[in-house]
């Protein structure tokens, strides 16, 4: 049990780094290195359903993305801004 719970802990750790290098590719694009939260979802396919097929369904959302995000902050490997309902990532330097 505890091997199968380290080794899906390691695929989120990587998927989360991966997100993070994304975030470093595409700061340079942006004011500040702010890069929306709505780009990151949009550009790596990271809204899904998270609802089983039988329950009510109101389409794909961006829930694993704001998970991978918040243990990036946890780490203090990003920074997270709320301007104008938008959300924004940046690394942190």
């Amino acid at each position: 049990m505890v091997l199968r719970k380290n080794k899906i802990h390691s695929h989120i750790d990587s998927m989360a780094d991966e997100i993070l290098g994304y975030i470093k590719e595409k700061e340079q694009f942006f004011d500040d290195r702010w890069v929306p939260a709505k780009d990151i979802r949009n550009d790596l396919e990271l809204n899904f359903v998270s609802v089983p097929k039988n329950n009510i369904q109101y389409g794909k959302k961006g829930w694993l993305f704001a998970i991978l995000a918040r243990m990036l902050e946890d780490n203090s490997l990003v920074e997270f801004n709320k301007v104008n309902g938008s959300s924004f990532y940046r690394s942190v330097s």
